[in-house]
């Protein structure tokens, strides 16, 4: 099964970015900054189920993601995600399967993309998130590189595809910010994973027009810098 996962991705991918080319037009800013090897935990906002097809049009190494276990259950996307490596989280509880599977797929070098939130978040700005990608980054010591997706909230069929007809894509825009660590830990508690998560949280929030920020509307830029001193030391 691993070694199908390429084989199915790329395929994938390609029929993706043309159906892509037709409905929306994405801008990405910032994708110079995508380290080009190494373990690496994607965190981005998310608003639409299109999210992860534009994630990975626009991505330029194959994405392993940590999918919610219901999108796994739908046919034949749910069969295509998972040959592509894709795996469950139950989103509600400790999963501590898929927490192990992050852990693997990092071991491997390969990129996790995670959405923190758990779910789409349903008026477009940000909304609590799990403490999912905080523990798996704390746990494994990999960088975050944080994304901001704003646009997709206006995909939906058929609109997309009546807009498609009278020449009027969908805008959609990807910022990609700077890759960082959080702070190495002695112990991993449950207020540190906190506080990483409303760290992760506002690199999020910092790539999106204020409208988008929702409960991280007090950007929490005091967390950052305090983050970057700690690393200093």
């Amino acid at each position: 099964m691993k070694y199908l996962r390429p084989a199915v991705y790329w395929p994938a991918r390609a029929l993706m970015t043309g159906i892509a080319l037709l409905l929306a037009r994405i801008e990405v800013v910032g994708r110079e900054r995508v380290p080009r090897q190494g373990a690496l935990i994607l965190a981005s906002n998310h608003l639409n189920n299109a999210d992860p097809p534009v994630l990975t049009i626009i991505f330029p190494r194959r994405l392993v993601f940590m999918a919610k276990q219901e999108a796994l259950r739908w046919p034949i996307v749910g069969l295509l995600m998972r040959l592509a490596g894709a795996f469950p989280v139950r989103r509600l509880e400790a999963d501590i399967g898929a927490l192990r599977q992050a852990s693997r797929v990092l071991h491997e070098g390969e990129v996790l993309a995670m959405f923190p939130e758990g779910t789409r978040s349903k008026e477009g700005g940000l909304g609590s998130a799990y403490p999912g990608t905080a523990f798996v980054a704390l746990r494994t010591g990999t960088p975050i590189l944080p994304i901001g997706i704003t646009g997709t909230e206006t995909i939906g069929f058929p609109r997309v595809l009546f807009d498609a007809v009278r020449l009027r894509r969908a805008r959609v825009r990807v910022v990609i910010g700077d890759p960082f660590f959080l702070p190495p830990v002695s112990r991993i508690t449950a207020e540190e994973v906190a506080r990483c998560t409303d760290v992760v949280m506002s690199r999020i929030a910092s790539l999106l027009p204020p409208s988008y920020h929702g409960q991280y509307g007090q950007t929490d830029t005091a967390a950052g810098q305090t983050v970057e001193r700690e690393r200093a030391r």
